[in-house]
Parts: structure tokens; C-alpha cells; sequence
């Protein structure tokens, strides 16, 4: 059987994200007294331990859900552009709708130290009526009432006020100080069965972020072939990073749809900067990014600062220009059509930081290559995920310092005794190298650029170490001693280096002291 899956409903405010994140213990939902912060699903995966602690703990599926009519009031109901607010309310009830459709167990939250309100009751009456969602067969969904906010004993008696909407006696909670949180997650693992499906590994995980308005909730439903997301002409509609699972041709994919950014000094309230703090978030769990571009308009300073962002994520990225049906053969400044060649030079004279990455024009909302977009995506995931052999790796860097090798005001040559690849996802190359601070920002682009040329890690970014000749030989004697040896290992000819480069664990060069010099990725043409 699948995971059992657990929608948490209630009005405005209540503290639904808290308790989401509670049960998940840490920060999936973002959480803030302004009501509508949560529009989407917001959906985590989380295993509840056994009372008892010896038996297998389950897993569930917890979704958060936006408030029931959140914009009743006028208070907010209008942002900052006076775009109005109250007509995205079908679509968060629509959100809502689909969650508790799919649910195996209901929470309706209430607020302990607000107490029962109107909207509680008739958020109550829509359950047990079976009209917040439809259910296949007329089959009904078991519903229980947890009592939020409840601090401390004085509140557990406000708390039950909540068994008079007719669910039982309610279960009670604080997120702030955590009361009551053990019962609550004893209470949910004798309520759910036991299943031995656990999450599955998605083959592909897909982050894409953007501007405001750049097309990234159309990307997401076209992609899951539902209205899994908000879609709105109001800019900022999505505050949440929402994981989005859906399988294409065998495949499992991930992806994760990003708040909507713009600059920082036009930041109107705490909740943009948790949405930013979310973006960060996914760009890090990913293993691909989509930057998107909106074909429409210029390319900002917010493309600029998101394109930096995931510069220092070191992800492979795919930037993507979305909404190309409506520009390409227009008219462009020059007065001659817009072709793909044309906009490529301006992205990558727009975007230099990210030369190495590819580009892929589309149209999210009509479906025009987003099935190519995927496949580059896989591509750049697998060139990400590559390990080039120690021998091969040593000869194309010998090669490259043969054409051309860092020299300083001296006279003298570097040289790189060794060079080995330690991890994948980025590509991390160790290069142990006679003068660490030759090896410049200017030779290190020329550097990346030839790696490129003549590996398989052509679209995505690299990630160089330096490591001066005397550190590596103590790191090897160290971790010889470890191995009962004495002194230096053997040295070998090929490598003239005083240690046996094959012994040598390479991660402790990764781990061992700051880097003698900075990786840099920033591959302009050299």
C-alpha cells in the first residue's frame, strides 16, 4: 500500500505550518502571522517513531494546506501593487480541495487560545458534510481535531471547547514549546497503518528558480500534467518551495518549484526573505537547477543575482527562456526578427558568470521543448556525476601545462605532481602542485576552460583544490602512521613525490585545513 498521507486543514492563522513542521521537525512550511502566507500544497515525507520505541516506525506523507478563507478580511487583502489578493482564494480552496481528496487522515487544526470561531464551524460542517474535497466511491475520510497553541496546562481547557464540533476529543499540541508533542505523535502512529513503501529516491532532482512571473508553476503543472501549483498573474503568488513527484517515460523526477525573487532592497515583509531562505534551500538539496528566464522582458539584476547564487551553489544549471512562442521572430532593437542565435549572445553577454552553461528556449504554458528541457537536465545530472580515471586525468593535465604553464616575475614554472578526482557532484579535482599561488584567477579560467574542452565535464561546474607538495606529504605521513607504517610511504617514479600517491586518502586533503587557494567559477573565454 502506498504512504499514508495526512492533510492539515483549518482557517487562517491557526498554526497549520507550525504543526507541519513540528511533525517534521524542521523548517518545511514557512511560518507567519500574516494570513496566506501558505497558498500551495506544502507536502514533506516523515517517518513517526513507535510509543514504545522498539516497533518500526511509519511513514507519512503530512501536507499543509492555505487557510479557508483567508482573504475574508479586507485587512491584506491588497499587496503592495494593489493587485487584489481575494482572487486567488478559489485556487487555495481548490489547493485545499485536492488535499483532502488524496487524504487517508484529516487535522483539522483550531486555534486553543482564539478559541471555536464561525469559520471553524463552518470549515466543520464542509468535513463531516464530505463537501472540502471529493473521495472516489463516496468513501469517507476519518477526521480529528488538534487543539494548537495550547502552551501550557493553563490552555488545556480552552483546548476541548474543540469537541464540540462534533470529532471527538481533541488532540492537543504547542508547537512554540513543544506540549504535548510526544502524545500527538503517539496518538497519529496507533491511528495510521503500517506500510513498508518508503519514499522513493527520485531519479532526477530538479530545482527552478526565478524572477517573479518567469513561468515557473506552469513548468511544474505541465510537467506533473495537473494544477499542482498556483498559477496567477500576480506576481509572487508562490511563497513555499513546493516538491512536485511525478514520473515521464520511467522516470522518477523531483522538482521543486521556488518563490518568485526580485530584489532585496524591494523586500516588503519578513515573508520574502523566508521565501528566499526556501530558494536557497532547494538550489542546495538539488542536483540540477532551471534558471528561468522570461523572454519578454530584459534580463534584470535579479536574473543576475539568482545566476550568482547558483554560480556559488556549484550545481549544474540549465538556463531556460521561457515564453519563446511569444518572441521569437518579433521585431527585436535592431528592427530584425528575434532568432535563438541573436538571444543566446545576449544571455551569455547578460550572464557571464554562467558561460559554461547550456540554454534552452521554451514555452511552459503551450508545452513547446519541454520534454528537451528534461533531457538536458538528465545530461547535465550525469556529466555532474562523472569520475574521470586518475592516469587519464594526470596526462590531460600534463598536456595542458605543456601548452601553457603559470610562470611568476621569478622565472619559475609551476608544476603539478599529482591530480585526482575525489568526488562527483561537482567534480572535484585535488591538484597537489609545486606553488600553490601561481595558480592565479586568470591561469585558473584558462585552466577550467581547457578541462572542459577535454573531459566530460563540459556544461557543468568544477570544483579545483590546490595543495602544495609539503602539505600532501604530511598529510601522507599522517596517514601512514595511522596505518602502523613509519615516515613517508614509497615514493614512485612517475609521480616524484615523496610519498606513494595510491596509499594517500585524498578526502583529507579536501578536509584538511582551508584551501591554499579559493575554487573560482566564473569561466570566461580565455
Amino acid at each position: 500500500m502506498p504512504v499514508p498521507r495526512i492533510a492539515i486543514v483549518g482557517r487562517p492563522n491557526v498554526g497549520k505550518s507550525s504543526l507541519l513542521n513540528m511533525l517534521a521537525g524542521e523548517r518545511v512550511s514557512i511560518v507567519d502571522p500574516t494570513p496566506g502566507v501558505t497558498r500551495d500544497r506544502v507536502s514533506v515525507v516523515v517517518e513517526l517513531p513507535s510509543p514504545n520505541g522498539r516497533e518500526r516506525p511509519k511513514p507519512v506523507e503530512l501536507t499543509d494546506t492555505g487557510g479557508y478563507g483567508v482573504y475574508v478580511a479586507e485587512d491584506g487583502r491588497y499587496d503592495e501593487i494593489g493587485s487584489d489578493l481575494s482572487t486567488l482564494t478559489k485556487d487555495i480552496e481548490s489547493q485545499i480541495a485536492s488535499a483532502v481528496s488524496g487524504a487517508d487522515l484529516i487535522l483539522f487544526a483550531v486555534d486553543a487560545q482564539a478559541g471555536v470561531t464561525s469559520a471553524d464551524w463552518e470549515i466543520a460542517k464542509l468535513l463531516r458534510e464530505q463537501r472540502l474535497g471529493e473521495r472516489q466511491g463516496g468513501e469517507t475520510v476519518p477526521v480529528h481535531v488538534v487543539a494548537t497553541k495550547v502552551d501550557g496546562p493553563k490552555w488545556e481547557a480552552h483546548a476541548f471547547e474543540a469537541a464540540g464540533l462534533g470529532f471527538g476529543e481533541p488532540m492537543i499540541c504547542s508547537s512554540k514549546s513543544n506540549y504535548f508533542r510526544r502524545d500527538l505523535i503517539d496518538r497519529l502512529w496507533t491511528l495510521l497503518p503500517f506500510t513498508d513503501i518508503r519514499e522513493p529516491a527520485a531519479d532526477l532532482r530538479l530545482a527552478i528558480v526565478g524572477k517573479r512571473n518567469a513561468g515557473k508553476s506552469t513548468l511544474v503543472n505541465r510537467l506533473a500534467g495537473e494544477d499542482r501549483v498556483i498559477v496567477s498573474e500576480i506576481p509572487g503568488t508562490t511563497r513555499d518551495a513546493i516538491d512536485v513527484r511525478f514520473e515521464l517515460d520511467g522516470r522518477s523526477i523531483l522538482a521543486i518549484d521556488t518563490a518568485g525573487l526580485r530584489r532585496k532592497k524591494s523586500f516588503q515583509n519578513q515573508i520574502e526573505w523566508y521565501a528566499l531562505d526556501r530558494s536557497k534551500r532547494a538550489i542546495a538539496r538539488s542536483e540540477v537547477v532551471l534558471l528561468m528566464i522570461d523572454a519578454t522582458a530584459d534580463v534584470s539584476q535579479v536574473d543576475e543575482q539568482l545566476a550568482q547564487l547558483v554560480v556559488e551553489s556549484i550545481k549544474p544549471v540549465l538556463i531556460v527562456v521561457n515564453k519563446w512562442d511569444l518572441v521569437q521572430g518579433r521585431a527585436g532593437p535592431t528592427g530584425k526578427p528575434i532568432n535563438v542565435e541573436d538571444y543566446e549572445k545576449y544571455i551569455r553577454r547578460e550572464l557571464r558568470g554562467l558561460s559554461f552553461a547550456p540554454i534552452a528556449f521554451m514555452s511552459a504554458k503551450e508545452g513547446l521543448n519541454v520534454g528537451g528541457v528534461l533531457e538536458v537536465a538528465f545530461d547535465l545530472q550525469q556529466q555532474a556525476s562523472t569520475r574521470v580515471g586518475t592516469g587519464e586525468l594526470n596526462r590531460t593535465m600534463q598536456g595542458i601545462l605543456e601548452r601553457r604553464s603559470p610562470t611568476d616575475k621569478l622565472g619559475h614554472h609551476a608544476r603539478i605532481y599529482y591530480a585526482a578526482q575525489v568526488r562527483t557532484n561537482p567534480p572535484t579535482i585535488v591538484l597537489v602542485v609545486n606553488r600553490p599561488g601561481m595558480f592565479d584567477h586568470q591561469y585558473e579560467r584558462y585552466l577550467m576552460n581547457r578541462i572542459r574542452e577535454e573531459l566530460p565535464f563540459e556544461e557543468v561546474p568544477i570544483r579545483l583544490i590546490y595543495r602544495s607538495r609539503r602539505r600532501a606529504e604530511e598529510i601522507a605521513a599522517k596517514e601512514n602512521g595511522k596505518r602502523g607504517g613509519k615516515g613517508f610511504l614509497h615514493p614512485t617514479d612517475e609521480s616524484e613525490i615523496g610519498f606513494d600517491v595510491q596509499a594517500l586518502d585524498l578526502e583529507a586533503l579536501l578536509d584538511d585545513q582551508p584551501n591554499d587557494a579559493d575554487a573560482y567559477f566564473d569561466d570566461s573565454n580565455s
